[in-house]
C-alpha cells in the first residue's frame, strides 16, 4: 500500500456517535413512509371501490396487483430520494421528487404490462397512481404544518453556518424572511481569530466555534445540516475533511458558490481534468418559452378581466363615490428594454397626493404604514391587492406580464447602481418573488435582490409556482399597506 493512501486514510476523523438531530430526522422519515403507504392504500380503496360500485366486479388478479403497487409506493419514493433529509422541509424539490416517483412507477407498470401482455385496467395508471401522488403531497404538507404548530423549532432543519460574519448574517436574514425553505441557522462558525469574544453572536445567532471544530458544534446543537458560505479559507482539501467529519453523523452539507442568485437548471456539475467545476448556462430570454409565456399571460389576463368585469366596475364606482378625483391612477413606469408605459391602478389615495418631493409616493421605496393620504376604500383595496387589478389591461397590451419584477418609476433608476438595469431584460410583472415573501415588509435591497434572482432563474414552472403562492400572500395580507 502506498504512503499516499495511508496518509489519506489517516486524514479521516474517527467515527462520532449519532446526534439527536439525526434521530429526529429518522423519526420523521418513518412517519413519512407510513403516511405515504396509507395514501397509496386510500387511493387503492377509492379506485377499486368505485370500480366495484359501477361495474360490480373486480378481477382478483387486479386486486392483488394493485395491492402490490401500494407496497411498492414507498419503495418508489425512496428510489427517487423523497425521504432524504434535505427534501423533508418541503418546497419545489419535494413536489418534483414525488411526481418523479409516481410517474416512474406508472411507467414501470405500463411498460411491464406491454411486454408481458398482461391485461391491466387503465384505472390503475390513470386514476390510482395520480390520486396517490396528490394524496402524498397533501399528507406531507399537512404533516409539516402540524409539526410547525406543535413546535416551530422542530419543524425546520437546524443549520450551522460556516463562513465570514457578513456572509453568515446575510444567510440568517434570508432564511428568517423566507421561512418556507424550512431552514433555521442555530449556530455560526467564523474564521479563527475573528474577534469572537467581542461580538459573541451574528444577528442573534451564537458563534460557537471556528472552521476547525464544525463537527463538534453540530453535535452540540443537534444540527441537521452545515451550510458553507464562500470563503477562501475553506479550499478543496478543507471541504473534503469537513465532509468526512459530517458523513459519520449523516449531517447534510451545503456549499454556496461565489456566484449568487443562480440556481436550478442553469447550474450543472462537470468533472474536468480531475476537478469538479460548476457549469453555468446563460439565461434564456427568448425562444419558444417566451412565446408560450406571452400567450399564456395575455390569454389568462383577458379571461380574468372577463370574469372580474362586474367586481371591477363596483370598485370603480366605490372609489369615485368615496373621494374626489378619478377612479384610475396612471403613472409612468419603466418596462422591458427601458421603454416607458402608463401603469393602471385603482386610486387608493386622496386626489393629488401621489407626489412627494419629486418622487412618486406610490413608488415601492416610499410606501409607508398608516399613510394618512390613503382613503378608507384604498386601505381595503391595498390590503387585498385589489388596486392592482387594472394592470391586467397592461398585461393584455403586452406592457407587463403576470409574473416578473415590479416596474419602477424612472426617477428610481437614477438613484441606484447599474445592476438594477438587469431587471429590464424581461417584462415587469403584477406579482413576483418579493410579493409572495413579505411584500412591503422587506427592505429595498431585499426586494431588488429577489427581482434579480427571478430574472436570473426564470422558467415557466417558476411563474406557475409564484402565481399559486400569490393567492396565499394576498389572503394573509402580510406586508400590504
Amino acid at each position: 500500500m502506498s504512503a499516499t493512501s495511508t496518509e489519506r486514510r489517516a486524514e479521516r476523523p474517527p467515527a462520532a456517535p449519532l446526534v439527536p438531530g439525526n434521530r429526529r430526522k429518522r423519526s420523521i422519515t418513518r412517519v413519512l413512509v407510513a403516511g405515504d403507504l396509507c395514501c397509496a392504500l386510500v387511493a387503492y380503496v377509492v379506485v377499486l371501490g368505485a370500480r366495484w360500485w359501477w361495474g360490480g366486479y373486480v378481477p382478483w388478479f387486479e386486486m392483488v396487483f394493485s395491492a402490490g403497487l401500494v407496497i411498492a409506493w414507498p419503495v418508489a419514493m425512496s428510489f427517487v430520494g423523497a425521504y432524504r433529509g434535505r427534501v423533508q422541509a418541503g418546497g419545489l424539490e419535494e413536489v418534483r421528487l414525488v411526481f418523479n416517483g409516481g410517474l416512474g412507477l406508472a411507467a414501470v407498470v405500463a411498460i411491464g404490462a406491454y411486454v408481458t401482455k398482461l391485461m391491466i385496467a387503465r384505472s390503475i395508471v390513470i386514476a390510482m397512481l395520480p390520486m396517490a401522488i396528490l394524496l402524498t403531497l397533501a399528507f406531507r404538507r399537512a404533516l409539516r404544518r402540524h409539526l410547525h404548530r406543535m413546535d416551530p423549532h422542530e419543524a425546520v432543519a437546524r443549520v450551522v453556518a460556516v463562513g465570514h460574519r457578513v456572509a453568515v448574517m446575510d444567510l440568517v436574514m434570508q432564511l428568517r424572511h423566507q421561512s418556507g425553505y424550512g431552514m433555521s441557522v442555530v449556530a455560526a462558525c467564523l474564521p479563527e481569530g475573528a474577534e469572537l469574544g467581542c461580538v459573541p453572536d451574528v444577528d442573534g445567532v451564537p458563534i460557537l466555534g471556528d472552521f476547525t471544530n464544525v463537527a463538534e458544534v453540530v453535535a452540540r446543537t443537534s444540527a441537521d445540516a452545515v451550510a458553507v458560505l464562500a470563503c477562501p479559507e475553506l479550499d478543496g482539501v478543507a471541504l473534503r475533511r469537513l465532509a468526512w467529519s459530517l458523513e459519520v453523523t449523516d449531517t447534510d452539507l451545503f456549499v454556496a458558490p461565489s456566484l449568487m442568485d443562480v440556481a436550478g437548471p442553469r447550474v450543472s456539475v462537470r468533472p474536468v481534468a480531475g476537478m469538479t467545476l460548476l457549469h453555468v448556462d446563460h439565461p434564456s430570454f427568448g425562444g419558444i418559452n417566451q412565446i408560450v409565456k406571452n400567450v399564456f399571460d395575455r390569454v389568462v389576463a383577458a379571461g380574468v378581466l372577463a370574469v372580474l368585469a362586474i367586481p371591477m366596475l363596483a370598485i370603480f364606482v366605490a372609489v369615485r363615490a368615496t373621494s374626489d378625483g378619478p377612479a384610475l391612477f396612471r403613472q409612468t413606469r419603466v418596462g422591458k428594454g427601458g421603454r416607458e408605459f402608463q401603469i393602471l391602478k385603482f386610486r387608493t389615495m386622496v386626489n393629488g397626493a401621489d407626489r412627494l418631493g419629486g418622487l412618486d409616493i406610490e413608488a415601492v421605496l416610499l410606501k409607508m404604514r398608516d399613510d394618512p393620504r390613503v382613503t378608507r376604500v384604498g386601505t381595503f383595496l391595498r390590503r387585498y391587492s385589489l388596486d392592482e387589478l387594472p394592470q391586467l389591461v397592461n398585461v393584455v397590451r403586452g406592457e407587463m406580464s403576470l409574473v416578473g419584477p415590479r416596474p419602477l418609476v424612472p426617477a428610481e433608476f437614477a438613484l441606484y447602481g447599474a445592476d438594477i438595469h438587469r431587471r429590464l431584460v424581461v417584462r415587469p410583472g403584477m406579482t413576483g418573488l418579493w410579493q409572495v415573501s413579505g411584500r412591503s415588509d422587506l427592505s429595498w435591497e431585499e426586494r431588488m435582490r429577489m427581482d434579480l434572482r427571478y430574472v436570473e432563474n426564470w422558467s415557466l414552472i417558476l411563474d406557475l409556482q409564484l402565481l399559486w403562492k400569490t393567492w396565499g400572500a394576498v389572503a394573509r395580507a402580510r406586508g400590504a399597506y
